[in-house]
């Protein structure tokens, strides 16, 4: 039982180019939801000059923090923790902006260094995908921060003026661009990249992007291939990508690159350069994908806050955490799904020299037994294709879109129907089909022997040879309704996923011995 109460914790981020707000919905150390957010482009380092911000684009922060404000004050937000990054950092006149926003708003913005700025986007990856070394490349408005990871943990960072807002604002006077325009970027982008020496390719090394730039860029080529998960989480972003995206931005005009599928409008006139950035980091690390975070900069000053009891704020099984953070947040029943994914481990266990799979393949079933009747939550008809709607909707940080699709797979399998990979062919292949039927099989067997929601089925002992696979159940009583529902519900399945006629009985005899 979690004493806690939920809170609602709101994080402003002023950056050069987006104002975001986010509110996440927290129990702290249990459980946590993004539970609102706004956006609004404020180009507040348009017109920026040596003087500082232009009066326009203060006006354009002002009026949109003091709507955060107002909206915070209405949702019964606990807690605020602003932040202000290059724009305000940079500003001749960034000071008295912040000590305006102080005693007009009452909002005390803390404007980040560059480094500051670094370390709080790969919390926030840190906590959404488990790489050991690495790098992080996050790409703004008007800074592009480069940081690097070593044993997971934060090493260093730099904050570079190469935001695509700074650069487009800086070099590109044509639409389309021009090719000297297009070389003035790309050299100003070597020349201070150059200034990294730290930044360099390595084996096994992995690269992660966050922020607005590199969310379309993935957004695009999901639209290409017709992504059928609907969360960019752990999106893999090829090079070839960026490339083709590149020129199509060369080449369009800016009417026609706003109506470029998965592009924001409002960030179609900013996109080239930013995308320039990332080529030249992927081509400088020789990483052939940059793997794509959701969280970054915001979910790393509130995780910073949620996991303060711990001696680094980053959890430390990603994996495990997030399906128990999603079970959590959709209220799932605790005994019933432990029990379910109790017996679906032992089935999987003692069938190993059968089907010949590993730790991995036995975390997907981990993770689907403990997920699959989050649906209920909607309505217990068709719960199963609720749960599976939940897991595509959400994502699952540290899984691989090829593993958020078989456990979305599972949960949508685990009643009724035989597993098919319909629509899912950007993620998964033909080769993936025994594997969803097998784990799909053992789910569904292990539902409807848990179908009283009473645990009234102990344990599992399997058996077979070339004919025939026997399932024996171990009760302290006869599993009347838990037979009956497997028999009728789940044998055909497994028949099919293991080739075998399907024999199931029971230790705990029947009727009453006392005559």
């Amino acid at each position: 039982m979690v004493e806690h109460q939920p809170l609602h914790i709101a994080v402003i981020d002023l950056g050069s180019n987006t104002a975001r707000l986010v509110v996440m919905h927290a129990i702290p150390g249990y459980s946590y939801r993004l539970q609102d957010e706004i956006r609004e482009v404020v180009r507040l380092r348009q017109g920026m000059t040596e003087a500082g911000l232009g009066e326009a684009a203060e006006a354009r922060g002002y009026s949109t923090l003091r709507l955060f404000k107002r909206f915070c004050e209405s949702n019964g937000v606990h807690l605020v923790l602003p932040t202000a990054t290059s724009a305000v950092r940079e500003a001749a006149n960034g000071k008295a902006f912040v000590e305006r926003v102080a005693r007009e708003l009452g909002i005390a913005l803390r404007v980040l260094t560059g480094q500051e700025e670094a370390y709080y986007g790969v919390l926030g990856v840190l906590n959404e995908v488990p790489i050991r070394e690495g790098y992080v490349l996050d790409i703004g408005g008007g800074s592009a921060q480069l940081s690097e990871v070593c044993d997971g943990e934060f090493v260093q960072g730099e904050a570079l003026t190469l935001g695509a807002l700074a650069l487009t604002e800086r070099f590109i006077r044509h639409d389309p661009i021009r090719p000297a325009e297009f070389d003035a970027v790309r050299a100003e982008i070597e020349r201070q990249l150059d200034t990294l020496p730290w930044a360099k390719p390595g084996a096994g090394l992995t690269l992660v992007g966050i922020g607005g730039t590199i969310r379309n860029l993935a957004a695009m080529e999901a639209a290409r291939q017709a992504y059928p998960l609907n969360t960019l989480h752990g999106f893999s972003l090829s090079k070839a990508s960026v490339e083709k995206s590149i020129q199509i931005f060369r080449e369009l005009p800016l009417e026609k690159r706003q109506k470029l599928s998965g592009l924001h409008k409002d960030r179609a006139d900013i996109i080239l350069p930013g995308a320039v950035v990332v080529l030249a980091v992927m081509e400088r690390l020789a990483v052939e994908a940059v793997t794509i975070s959701i969280s970054g900069l915001r979910e790393g000053v509130f995780l910073e806050k949620f996991w303060r009891h711990l001696p680094y704020p980053v959890i430390p099984d990603v994996r495990r955490f997030s399906v128990l953070n999603m079970a959590r947040n959709y209220g799932y029943q605790k005994n019933h799904a432990n029990h379910v994914r109790f017996l679906a481990l032992r089935i999987f266990d003692q069938l190993a020299p059968l089907h010949g799979y590993g730790p991995r393949e036995r975390e997907l079933l981990d993770a689907a037994a403990m997920l699959h009747d989050l649906g209920s939550i909607i309505g217990y008809e068709d719960h199963d294709k609720h749960s599976q709607t939940l897991i595509e909707f959400n994502g699952l940080a540290g899984y691989s879109p090829r593993e958020i699709a078989i456990i979305a797979l599972l949960t949508r399998y685990h009643r009724k129907g035989f597993p098919s990979l319909e629509g899912y062919k950007a993620v998964l292949d033909k080769q993936d089909k025994p594997l969803l039927e097998r784990l799909a099989a053992i789910l569904r067997l292990s539902e409807f022997l848990e179908r009283g929601r009473n645990a009234t089925v102990d344990d599992v002992t399997v058996t077979w040879n070339k004919d025939r696979l026997r399932i024996t159940l171990i009760a302290d009583e006869y599993p009347a309704v838990e037979l009956w529902q497997a028999q009728r519900h789940a044998l055909d399945l497994m028949a099919e996923a293991f080739k075998r006629e399907i024999v199931l009985d029971s230790l705990a005899p029947p009727g009453d011995w006392s005559a």
